[in-house]
């Protein structure tokens, strides 16, 4: 018996916030990420806590993500790096990204979770 295509979840218009804070300094509870999508392009704008204006734009294959970010921090700072992202969908149906990052323009990386916000 043939399987159909799973269909993928479309990111366009989400709002997704992370489930817990990273380093000081970086992208926290308090930041919200709004993600567009169309025909296998994605990005967003984010801000909130010690981010003043992030954007991310990339591409989508299946449920893997691949962008690059740039931020800007209320010190007057700025950074970027690149991240690989899981879509998951949720029991409840809402989207988890399952990331895994590293700075292009300082020391480090990391994996973290985030979730779209409850309607």
């Amino acid at each position: 018996m043939a399987s159909t295509p799973r269909s993928h979840r479309s990111l366009d218009g989400l709002v997704l916030s992370p489930v817990a804070d990273q380093a000081p300094g970086q992208v926290g509870t308090r930041t919200r990420f709004t993600y567009h999508e169309e025909d296998g392009r994605i990005w967003a704008e984010y801000a909130g806590g010690d981010v003043v204006r992030g954007h991310l734009v990339g591409t989508r294959a299946g449920d893997r993500l691949d962008f690059r970010y740039v931020q800007l921090k209320h010190d007057g700072s700025t950074s970027s790096g690149h991240c690989v992202s899981t879509v998951v969908e949720l029991p409840d149906g809402r989207v988890r990204l399952e990331e895994s990052w590293a700075w292009e323009s300082q020391e480090g990386s990391g994996t973290s979770v985030v979730e779209q916000l409850p309607s």
